[in-house]
């Protein structure tokens, strides 16, 4: 995380191929990958995009440095000589990024097999960046997911995130603060993601400050004179709804010098009886506006439970279970090559065939449509082929050969253009913009018919697709 260069962030694969395509004169060759996932997480029924901002950060400043290329040339082969030669490593040192890049906005509502990003360029850079694209979208695609589901459960509550100190290394917890708060979390306990993207961050004390004093009533008034805006005093270090009545006091006191109590925190014990009695109190008190504050290894199930006991919490604070995608620890996309040009400029159309269905590739230059009514509720997906014009569009689904028309008007592509020839085109929103498009995003969706809505591929894609799979088949 503090190297100045992260082109190296890859694996040696990708160095090994671009060197063999370097030594057949293909380099330069014309291709296209897709970046897509197979299968939603968490069995949600949809995924939400993320972490295209920083996958243009990273493409923005890929270059080998000399320090790259000197560590390139002392890799050795399995005869003890160096596996790249110097022209090579040389040129490597004169690459630019100059390929065109088209992308799904980042919180965009997307289905399986839809390519999330379109790579078209020189067939060595289109490979070389495989590696770092997948591990800078898949992580956040599903914290992203993983958030939207949490705060669906939540309703009108609102979420923290809290996982910094459980999440997968330094630069996890940064990308997970980004994701969940782009999923819809309302803020973030870690204070360099509140800096480097500009997340509202929360947080008062842990049990220790409790435990650092003679008794709980002198640590919240100790607490409360020394920061008395922002007072949300955790009371079950040792009794709960005494500390409870522990905080109600001090609240008297915060109210006398013009502040006043923002919450509790619950992080043990049974939440719902512990909430309800809690509310209890604090409404008693005349305390009404006093939030209620829940931690506890929470999730998505935990939360829909735990309101389905009636339980009076307004604030969740997650953290393990989200920042760690606690029951699914990967997305699955993958990056597969679609199209290349031959010696004579023609494109060839690739498919990756498989026994397992799932893994057989969608050839050709793609794109996704989504069509809405006039309304703007979505009511199908298709994957078309780039520039798709037709007046009608007929999506087919392959695994039941069904086929349902719509009129194209009536559909709009969902990639947008990020890189044109390796120069940046465009406007990236902010995380804030970012976070209000996926929350509508899943207001269009949640009230969505899934058993109407229509996923596929466009009637010529899927041609393409069958023509291929039985000439290579054949072949």
């Amino acid at each position: 995380m503090q190297d100045n260069s992260l082109t190296l962030l890859t694996d040696l694969y990708q160095i090994t191929m671009a060197y063999g395509y370097w030594k057949t004169g293909m380099a330069e060759r014309p291709a296209v990958f897709h970046l897509f996932y197979r299968k939603n997480p968490f069995g949600n029924p949809y995924t939400i995009a993320c972490g295209l901002n920083p996958a243009i950060e990273w493409l923005s400043g890929l270059k080998f440095t000399a320090d790259d290329v000197q560590y390139l040339g002392s890799l050795k082969g399995a005869d003890g000589r160096a596996l790249f030669e110097e022209a090579f490593l040389n040129y490597l040192q004169r690459l630019r990024f100059s390929c065109d890049l088209d992308a799904i906005p980042e919180g965009t509502v997307v289905f399986p097999n839809e390519p999330l990003v379109r790579v078209q360029g020189p067939l060595l850079q289109a490979q070389l960046i495989e590696t770092a694209l997948l591990n800078l979208l898949n992580f956040s695609t599903l914290i992203a997911t993983k958030s939207a589901r949490v705060v669906q459960a939540a309703g009108e509550d609102s979420v923290l995130e809290f996982g910094l100190r459980r999440a997968q290394g330094m630069d996890g917890g940064l990308s997970a603060s980004r994701a969940a708060y782009i999923g819809g979390c309302t803020a973030t306990s870690n204070v360099l993601a509140g800096k480097k993207f500009g997340i509202p961050v929360r947080g008062t004390h842990a049990h220790s400050w409790v435990m650092c004093f003679d008794s709980e009533p002198d640590a919240f008034s100790q607490y409360a004179a020394a920061m008395p805006n922002n007072c949300i005093f955790l009371v079950d270090t040792y009794n709960t709804l005494e500390g409870v009545r522990h905080a109600i006091t001090v609240a008297q006191q915060l109210k006398a010098n013009g502040h006043r109590l923002l919450g509790i925190r619950l992080d043990s014990g049974d939440l719902a009886a512990l909430s309800i009695a809690a509310r209890k109190l604090l409404d008693e008190a005349g305390l009404p506006e006093a939030a209620i504050v829940a931690s506890d290894d929470l999730d998505e199930h935990r939360i829909a439970e735990l309101k389905q006991q009636g339980a009076k919490i307004n604030v969740w604070g997650v953290g393990t279970r989200l920042v760690t995608a606690y029951d699914q620890p990967a997305l699955g996309g993958v990056y597969k090559l679609a199209a290349i040009q031959d010696e004579e400029g023609n494109w060839q159309h690739k498919i990756k065939l498989s026994e397992q269905p799932i893994k057989t590739s969608n050839p050709g230059i793609q794109d996704v449509v989504r069509v809405s009514d006039a309304a703007g509720r979505p009511l199908a997906d298709a994957i078309c082929s780039a520039g798709f014009d037709g007046e009608s569009l007929e999506i087919m689904e392959e695994k039941s050969g069904e086929s349902a028309h719509f009129d194209a008007k009536l559909g709009k592509s969902l990639l947008v253009p990020v890189f044109r020839k390796g120069d940046l085109v465009y406007d990236a929103p902010n995380i804030h913009e970012i976070r209000s498009h996926c929350l509508a995003q899943q207001a269009l969706f949640r009230e969505a018919d899934w058993s109407t809505y229509r996923l596929g591929l466009e009637r010529g894609v899927y041609a393409l697709k069958q023509e291929l799979i039985s000439y290579m088949t054949i072949k």
